[in-house]
């Protein structure tokens, strides 16, 4: 995709408004589909973006936002049900264009088989959370496909796995330490565990808490 992007958000609630304030930031051309007229009358109020009031689920009304020449389409209201409709009729209309659908719950792989990208908000919001609450030496960077978590984790005085080489440290299957934190050097077998540094390290769920004790004590 090029850097300035046509995109059409159907949904213009907290999470839909914020979406769309961040892609206008950037320079990108934003359309806002809204069903609320009062939300509408918020949203335009802002002037971020094109507003549209109607039924993102109705084609004429996407017809309207523009989506034949639409490079992506974000259905990101309250309602799985309606932001996957809202997808699967982009598709058909403009069968180019970049789906992304928010959910309600964690699917897993259930939804990408009809859409290009699924989005979890609470999840991510759970995420900054924790990141909060734990402090700086625990984070969790990213979320991937499934459960599976890359994370930001300082070496703590004293740990089981501090000053040891990665060949010397008994990580679960389970577990990959990717690099330090300054990003220049994938780890190897004698990549050292300082005390004191962080480590990038994706991790199953499963395994988290036995690679928390042996890097944190």
């Amino acid at each position: 995709m090029t850097s300035n992007l046509d995109i059409i958000v159907a949904g213009g609630g907290r999470v839909g408004f914020q979406t769309a304030e961040i892609l206008a930031n950037r320079g990108h051309d934003v359309t806002i589909i809204e069903r609320d007229e009062g939300i509408v009358s918020e949203i335009a109020d802002e002037w971020i973006a094109t507003v549209i009031q109607g039924d993102a689920t109705n084609p004429d009304i996407i017809e309207q936002a523009g989506i034949e020449r639409a490079d992506a389409i974000a259905a990101l209201t309250g309602e799985t049900g309606l932001n996957l409709a809202v997808c699967l009729a982009a598709s058909e209309l403009n069968p180019g264009i970049r789906t992304i659908v928010r959910i309600e719950r964690a699917a897993g792989t259930a939804y990408t088989r009809f859409v290009d990208a699924v989005l979890f908000p609470e999840r991510a919001g759970a995420r900054v959370a924790a990141n909060e609450i734990v402090g700086s030496d625990v984070q969790t960077l990213a979320d991937v496909t499934g459960d599976l978590d890359i994370m930001l984790v300082r070496v703590a005085e004293g740990a089981p796995a501090a000053g040891k080489q990665l060949t010397e440290v008994r990580f679960p299957a389970g577990t990959l330490v990717v690099s330090d934190d300054d990003g220049h050097r994938i780890a190897r077998p004698d990549t050292t565990l300082t005390p004191g540094n962080r480590y990038v390290v994706a991790v199953e769920p499963d395994v988290a808490d036995e690679v928390m004790n042996l890097m944190r004590g």
